[in-house]
């Protein structure tokens, strides 16, 4: 016997996450507007680490882990950051490489479906190396995943792009 008891509505209404009906930000984190790392962010599950405030994820309940959606353009990606989370990367359509180290010196190829487990404390990107738009999936560790830490340079990249961090962890214009 079920120990819960969930209606067809209630799934629907709260547990369902639809990608026609997602939502994205073109803006989810402080290096988006820097040329080579603009990108969509789809928040499914939880928010994630995200720092745009205003994407509201399609399911709420974020316990113990988080699923993010990301598309990218060829050669473009997520720059060298931080969680203090376990990140796993599993390639949805396209080829894309993940690269890590405080420079990005290290770096594997990854194929659709192929997952990647990285590990808090290293400085970790990615980036789309197929011919097209391409897809990746980014799960994260813990029902609140902390904030994002950037490497040096990108800070200073993305304030060039009227970007800093605010206080709350968000992005927030330069005034």
């Amino acid at each position: 016997m079920a120990k819960l008891d969930i209606s067809v509505q209630e799934m629907e209404s709260e547990r369902l996450a639809r990608f026609k009906n997602l939502n994205y930000s073109s803006d989810g984190y402080l290096d988006s507007r820097i040329p080579e790392h603009m990108r969509n962010t789809y928040n499914v599950i939880g928010r994630g680490v995200t720092e745009d405030a205003s994407l509201t994820p399609a399911i709420t309940d974020a316990r113990d882990f988080n699923l993010t959606y990301v598309s990218a353009e060829p050669g473009k990606g997520a720059s060298l950051h931080d969680h203090p989370t376990v990140e796993v990367f599993v390639p949805m359509t396209s080829n894309w490489t993940i690269f890590w180290g405080d420079e990005g010196e290290n770096e594997i190829q990854i194929e659709q479906f192929d997952a990647i487990s990285v590990p808090p404390g290293v400085m970790r990107g990615f980036r789309n190396d197929g011919d097209e738009l391409g897809f990746i999936m980014a799960i994260l560790g813990g029902s609140d995943s902390g904030y994002v830490d950037w490497a040096e340079n990108i800070i200073d990249k993305a304030a060039a792009t009227g970007l800093a961090l605010g206080p709350d962890g968000n992005a927030v214009e330069i005034k």
